[in-house]
């Protein structure tokens, strides 16, 4: 008898730096186990990506998407359209961050015909069992559906601690197909869940209730030398949202690595004041064992702000320390920044670059990645937004274009938003910055890059963004370098499991 067949769509993240997607690894692990069989497309490596998702289709329990809040919405609604028209009567479940935070909006979306929220892999599998006994979903903790045109909503789902969770099914993923897209083969790993702090501008506490938990530092270490050995990675990027809570098990972790002598490289996010409560020889046991980027959160170099954001933890000292004892332990430290949080002004933008020139400048490998504020829903601040002026998405589809390369806020816009952007793109010019993705880019590129990058630092020291001549010839440099798109394509993936 042939096996019942679940179809995951990814949609796309507009990133080049594409690996494996962690929930969906993680939702079809259980579904494995219980013998049902798992195709994933992401269209990301897979040309003609309708096509393959409708043709999986045929003879499918249901057609399920992980997604969070921005441009992946897209791609879903797409899709699910063009499914719902193929098989009316297929059933289209969505889970991940967007549906969890906002899950009426989403179930009342004509292709939307369950949600999943919050930790979703033992409801998704009750939900696919469901649906293949033709039952209903009642009482399913932690699912939405559609009832004769109600939407209904079960209680929520008990969180549940990472380490009674199976491994992640990491062999459905083609890292073939990511590595000939992202020039680098690599995966995302998570050991931890929530964060134990409530920044204003985080979704953590609207999910996880900031209730942190974690795998023990032997299973970790394990899994990660296996996962490594496996699939031959040369880099694995632990997106806890806060490694370093427990500092014995971040050190347990690394003489878990050492003694299997696994050798990769591999980065976490970590706050700076946790990072500073570690003495500069832990670090360097962490850099042993393969550590060699550590991402922390900085936001801003105001207290005003930092305040605002309830980061009341956090000081312009402690960015500094952080740095310090991470170029020490030969760990590049690089630091996450958002501009136009509401209540900034000009001046404390000035604080903030201040900062990250001088920073940049006593610790060379230092990196700072910036962006503008979203405020996505779930978020302590977005309770405000409304009396700031913003419009909120009335519909699933609205929530596609909340992004901050796309919108500009009201506290934000017209000259002053142009001028953030074109600072912010100075800020990527001025210093290196080492992305995931592999660097394509010839001698010549690069040296015409060290000639924008000292004319970048200038007007940043300056403040002088008019006439940015420099970001012209960049962009014209960009298309003359840039080759054929590589060809990419995923192979059809045995959904049996492997034993380790």
């Amino acid at each position: 008898m042939a096996r019942k067949k679940v179809v995951f769509f990814f949609p796309a993240f507009s990133s080049m730096e594409a690996t494996a997607p962690l929930g969906v690894l993680a939702l079809a692990t259980p579904l494995l186990a219980a013998g049902y069989e798992v195709r994933i497309i992401d269209s990301t490596i897979t040309p003609q990506f309708q096509k393959r998702v409708l043709a999986e289709l045929d003879g499918a329990v249901c057609l399920a998407v992980s997604l969070v809040t921005g441009p992946m919405i897209r791609e879903t609604v797409q899709i699910a359209r063009m499914a719902k028209k193929l098989y009316p009567n297929l059933p289209v479940v969505l889970g991940g961050w967007h549906p969890s935070l906002l899950p009426d909006q989403t179930l009342a979306a004509d292709c939307v015909d369950v949600v999943v929220r919050g930790q979703g892999e033992e409801a998704f599998l009750e939900v696919v069992q469901r649906l293949e006994e033709g039952a209903g979903l009642k009482g399913i903790a932690g699912v939405g559906y559609k009832e004769d045109g109600r939407l209904v909503f079960n209680p929520p789902r008990a969180l549940k601690p990472i380490r009674e969770l199976p491994p992640k099914a990491y062999h459905l993923a083609d890292f073939d197909a990511y590595e000939r897209v992202c020039g680098r083969r690599w995966a995302m790993y998570i050991s931890s869940l929530a964060c134990p702090y409530n920044c204003a501008y985080c979704t953590d506490e609207a999910v996880y209730g900031r209730q942190w938990n974690a795998l023990p530092a032997e299973r970790t270490a394990e899994e990660l030398a296996d996962l490594v050995a496996r699939y031959g990675l040369e880099l694995v990027w632990v997106v806890d949202d806060n490694f370093l809570v427990d500092r014995k098990r971040a050190l347990a972790i690394a003489e878990g690595l050492l003694s299997r002598a696994v050798r990769f490289e591999w980065s976490i996010q970590a706050s700076t004041n946790l990072v500073n409560r570690l003495a500069l020889d832990e670090l360097k046991l962490l850099r042993c064992s393969g550590l060699t980027q550590i991402c922390h959160g900085a936001e801003s170099a105001s207290p005003k702000v930092l305040k605002l954001m309830h980061k009341e933890f956090q000081t312009n000292e402690s960015i500094y320390r952080a740095a310090d004892l991470c170029t020490q332990a030969g760990i590049r430290p690089s630091f996450n920044i958002i501009f136009g949080f509401p209540g900034e002004g000009e001046p404390e933008r000035r604080e903030t670059v201040r900062l990250i020139m001088d920073v940049c400048r006593r610790y060379p490998g230092a990196e700072f990645w910036t962006n503008i504020f979203t405020p996505y829903p779930g978020a302590p601040i977005m309770q405000q937004m409304s009396q700031l002026g913003v419009e909120v998405p009335a519909s699933l589809e609205g929530w596609a274009e909340f992004f901050p390369r796309y919108t500009e806020l009201p506290w934000l816009k017209g000259r002053t938003h142009q001028r953030l952007q074109t600072m912010r793109e100075y800020l990527r010019l001025a210093f290196k910055r080492v992305p995931i993705a592999a660097e394509r880019r010839g001698s010549a590129t690069h040296m015409m890059r060290e000639v924008i990058g000292a004319a970048a630092r200038w007007r940043l020291d300056h403040e002088r963004y008019e006439l940015p001549f420099e970001l012209w010839l960049r962009t014209a440099l960009h298309r003359l370098a840039e080759g054929p798109k590589p060809m990419v394509d995923a192979q059809h993936l045995s959904s049996e499991p492997v034993t380790c």
